[in-house]
């Protein structure tokens, strides 16, 4: 069958997660593989229209991939009938406006987190796009991870028996800017443009853990700024004005207890960037981006505590590897695949805006426990 074509306004491209992950690594490897297969064997390629501030960026992109067409006039490309989907990866601070301006326009709105700054705003998009009939979704790329993929079999497996607790550690250490570049942009510490640890990586916990535990209804949480001086990408010093690290217990539906700890001022001595330990009446798993280990109740070691001797058990020997047993793509990639069967027919894609809403709750319930020193309970959205 012959592929049809589907237009995309493509807004923020030139910060690093819209190009790498969203234009190079989805749309355009998406149309590298000849489109999104459809349920009847058809397939969808996807036409990049893309916008941004800076015109000599987007000129440079779009002669290095090829791509026809590029503005700085936004309202212009949502006025084009043959883009009928916007997708954003700007900066949070402005991010909410253009969305409304994508909704009016009538266009499908598919977008990276947080969707708005504030709860309010993520639900009042919510309801903009409920009231004009379009299609939203929000990016839940750590779903998507080969690791976490493989503790979803898991537990759809019923290995863990009943799950008791889930433990992660993510991050790393971003330098300063002083003696070397930050791996961040600065704009990341400040919280007058949306910076911040938390409203960055609580929106993530909130969707992991609502997908594979359960929803989460209570945070008591510490968020800190460990650096409070650091340096742009111009070279100015200037003060940092966010967290840069945050410790959180979250209380999940049916008992489960979470504790995450979420840095960029952490050195890494772990097998990956972010991993996540659950333990369970008949098994526990260790789950990073790609790998996962396993040991299960049957094969758990007896260590006893005796601080007088050095420990002889090999302790990581005693897991095993969860195998792949598929090839897994790109998150992002297959991501954007699920919506765009979702706008084009009608498959399924539960990670809409209310989704993302549920994240920026947990975001300002997070900031709310550490500011006030206190357990805060969430409760129903709006509420």
């Amino acid at each position: 069958m012959t592929a049809q074509t589907l237009g995309v306004v493509m807004n923020g491209v030139t910060g690093r997660m819209g190009y790498r992950q969203h234009l190079v690594r989805s749309v355009l490897a998406i149309n590298e593989q000849g489109g999104v297969p459809l349920s009847d064997g058809s397939r969808v390629r996807l036409e990049p229209l893309l916008v941004g501030r800076d015109g000599a960026k987007l000129a440079a992109l779009a002669e290095r991939h090829g791509i026809a067409r590029w503005t700085t006039d936004l309202d212009a490309a949502l006025a084009d009938d043959d883009f009928p989907l916007y997708f954003d990866a700007q900066l949070t601070s402005v991010r909410e406006k253009s969305i409304v301006r994508a909704i009016d326009a009538g266009r499908h709105v598919y977008t990276e987190k947080p969707v708005a700054e504030s709860l309010s705003g993520a639900l009042d998009l919510a309801r903009r796009a409920a009231e004009a009939g379009v299609k939203n979704g929000l990016v839940h790329d750590k779903l998507y991870l080969p690791g976490l993929r493989k503790l979803a079999r898991l537990l759809e497996s019923g290995f863990f028996g009943r799950v008791l607790s889930v433990r992660g550690e993510f991050g790393y250490w971003v330098f300063e800017g002083d003696w070397q570049p930050a791996q961040r942009p600065s704009w990341n510490y400040r919280a007058e443009d949306g910076g911040g640890i938390v409203v960055d990586m609580f929106c993530h916990w909130n969707y992991v853990l609502e997908n594979l535990f359960g929803a989460v209804t209570a945070v008591t949480a510490k968020a800190v700024t460990h650096i409070p001086n650091r340096v742009d990408e111009q070279g100015a010093g200037y003060d940092a004005t966010a967290d840069d690290a945050a410790y959180a217990i979250f209380e999940l539906e049916g008992g489960v207890i979470a504790q995450l700890n979420s840095s960029w001022c952490v050195r890494v001595h772990r097998d990956e960037l972010v991993e996540f330990q659950v333990d369970g009446t008949l098994g526990s798993a260790v789950a990073g981006l790609h790998s996962c280990v396993v040991q299960p109740r049957e094969a758990t070691p007896r260590p006893v505590w005796n601080p007088d001797l050095a420990e002889a058990q090999p302790f990581r020997a005693q897991w095993q590897e969860v195998p792949d047993n598929e090839v897994f793509d790109n998150g992002f990639k297959a991501q954007w695949e699920q919506f765009v069967r979702h706008v084009v027919e009608d498959a399924p894609h539960p990670y809409d805006f209310l989704a993302g809403a549920r994240g920026i709750r947990l975001a300002e319930a997070g900031l709310e426990s550490s500011r006030e020193g206190r357990r805060v309970e969430l409760g129903d959205l709006g509420a």
